[in-house]
């Protein structure tokens, strides 16, 4: 594996660092009047999340990790375990779904996402950045209201709640960002 210099650590980075992988979530690099440049990192641990401030020095030596990308067919879910297939070996790997958090519901039958290897260890999931949903409770259209920063609540077809320009009605299809959690345009 590559090691980088404490001040080449960029956002992004995946950093094995204390015996753990860790993702760099913040780097602030700092120049002091007095004494060497250090780069002020905040790691967050990639197997169970926990967060931690680190000083790296320009004359430390990390090691960075090359995560393997996958596109895979998700294809069901059974137990708490979310199950996906390699569309080119047609191999398929159980994960669970709290690797996904709070965008499980987003995920849909048939749908691709990336998910990330160090070694044969799943470490994380994204799902693509723009999925379809259908509305199916929201307040009903007024004629003549404007759509100036004016929103409203609506319930997707998978339970979850986001904000919806007043023309959206009930049974329409709206495109949601996955990231963000907000609409993003009509279907």
């Amino acid at each position: 594996m590559p090691k980088i210099n404490g001040n080449e650590i960029r956002p992004g980075n995946v950093l094995e660092h204390d015996g753990g992988l860790w993702a760099a979530v913040k780097v602030n690099h700092v120049k002091p009047g007095k004494g060497g440049a250090f780069a002020q990192v905040e790691l967050k641990n990639l197997r169970d999340n926990r967060k931690l401030n680190e000083r790296f020095r320009s004359e430390d030596k990390i090691e960075r990790v090359r995560l393997d990308q996958k596109d895979q067919q998700f294809l069901y879910e059974s137990d708490g375990k979310l199950v996906f297939m390699d569309s080119e070996t047609f191999e398929q790997t159980e994960l669970d779904a709290d690797l996904l958090g709070e965008r499980r519901p987003f995920l849909q039958d048939g749908m691709t996402a990336t998910i990330e290897y160090y070694g044969d260890e799943a470490l994380s999931v994204s799902l693509p950045q723009k999925v379809t949903c259908k509305v199916v409770e929201t307040e009903p259209v007024v004629k003549g209201q404007t759509a100036a920063n004016s929103y409203k609540p609506a319930v997707l077809d998978n339970g979850v709640r986001v904000m919806v320009p007043p023309f959206i009605g009930q049974d329409e299809d709206i495109v949601v960002n996955t990231e963000m959690f907000e609409y993003s345009e009509r279907a």
